[in-house]
C-alpha cells in the first residue's frame, strides 16, 4: 500500500494508491481501502474506509466472520457484507478513542480464494478533512431521511430504521441540500455541472437481493425518492451515497460526500 500526496492550491491531500492488478469480470479479489483519519469534536478519531472490488461485473456477499473481519474489537466494526463492483470510496467509519495513539486496526477480506489485509492507523500523513475542503471551503451535502428530521454531513453518516414486507416495496426518500461549491484538482470548472447533488442507493448488508426502482433517483425540489424490493425476509442495511459536484471520492480529495444507512426489517 502506498500513500499518494498531491499538492493543490497549497493544500496537502492524501489518497491511497491501491496495488495495481488486472481487472476481471469475476473471480478476482476485494481489497479494503483506508482513506484516512480525522479528529472528532469529542477528541476521538474516525477512521474512514472503503474498498476496491477488482471484479467489473461480480458483486459479492461476504458475511462477517473469518472472511470479513476487522480487528481488534471485531470481527464486526460496521463494514459492508455486500460488495459492489469497482472502487467504492469512504463507505463507512470506525471510531476509535482519543488514546488510540500508535495502535492500528486491520481489515481482512478473503474473496474468491484470495486474502488481503489492510491497516488503518493515525499516522500523520493519513490525516484528511472530509467535512471541509479548505482550498475553496467546500462542504459535504446535507442529508435528511425526514423533511424536518435530523440532518448530517460527511462520511460519519446518518442511520434510520424502517420496516416492510416481502409483498410491499419500501419507499425511500432522502432530502438533500448542498453549498454548490466544487473541489477539483483542476483550476477550471466543468461547463456542464448538472445537478449539485446526486444519490446512489445500494445494498450494504442482508440475506437476499435488493432491487431498486431507481438506484440513482433524480433530485427534484430538494428530495429524491425510489423504492426497494427484497427477495427474502430478514434484516438488511441499505446505503445511500450523496455526492456533490466533486463526484465519487471527492475527486481524490477525501471531501465532500455524505453517507446514509437505512436498517430495514423485512417481514414475510
Amino acid at each position: 500500500m502506498k500513500l499518494l500526496l498531491l499538492l493543490s492550491a497549497g493544500v496537502l491531500v492524501c489518497a491511497q494508491s491501491l496495488p495495481l492488478e488486472p481487472t476481471h469480470e469475476s473471480g478476482a479479489n476485494i481489497t479494503g481501502a483506508f482513506e484516512g483519519w480525522y479528529k472528532n469534536p469529542d477528541g476521538s478519531f474516525s477512521l474512514l474506509l472503503g474498498y476496491f472490488n477488482r471484479n467489473t461485473k461480480q458483486e459479492l456477499d461476504v458475511p462477517i466472520g473469518v472472511n470479513n473481519r476487522i480487528e481488534p474489537g471485531g470481527p464486526d466494526r460496521g463494514q459492508p457484507t455486500h460488495f459492489l463492483a469497482g472502487r467504492q470510496w469512504g463507505m463507512f467509519v470506525v471510531k476509535v478513542p482519543s488514546d488510540f495513539g500508535s495502535n492500528k486496526l486491520t481489515w481482512t477480506l478473503t474473496v474468491n480464494g484470495k486474502t488481503s489485509t489492510i491497516p488503518a492507523n493515525l499516522l500523520p500523513d493519513y490525516e484528511i478533512s472530509p467535512l471541509r475542503e479548505v482550498a475553496v471551503g467546500n462542504t459535504p451535502p446535507v442529508l435528511r431521511f425526514d423533511s424536518q428530521g435530523p440532518s448530517v454531513q460527511g462520511p460519519q453518516g446518518l442511520t434510520v430504521e424502517r420496516t416492510t414486507t416481502l409483498a410491499n416495496p419500501l419507499t425511500l426518500t432522502a432530502w438533500v441540500t448542498d453549498d454548490a461549491k466544487f473541489t477539483s484538482s483542476s483550476n477550471s470548472r466543468p461547463k456542464n455541472l448538472g445537478a449539485p447533488v446526486t444519490l446512489r442507493w445500494s445494498k450494504y448488508r442482508g440475506p437476499g437481493s435488493v432491487t431498486f426502482a431507481k438506484d440513482r433517483p433524480p433530485v427534484e425540489n430538494g428530495s429524491a425518492s425510489t423504492t426497494a424490493r427484497f427477495s427474502e425476509s430478514g434484516e438488511y442495511v441499505l446505503h445511500v451515497l450523496v455526492n456533490d459536484y466533486s463526484g465519487e471520492g471527492g475527486g481524490g480529495f477525501q471531501c465532500c460526500w455524505t453517507n446514509g444507512q437505512v436498517k430495514v426489517t423485512v417481514k414475510p
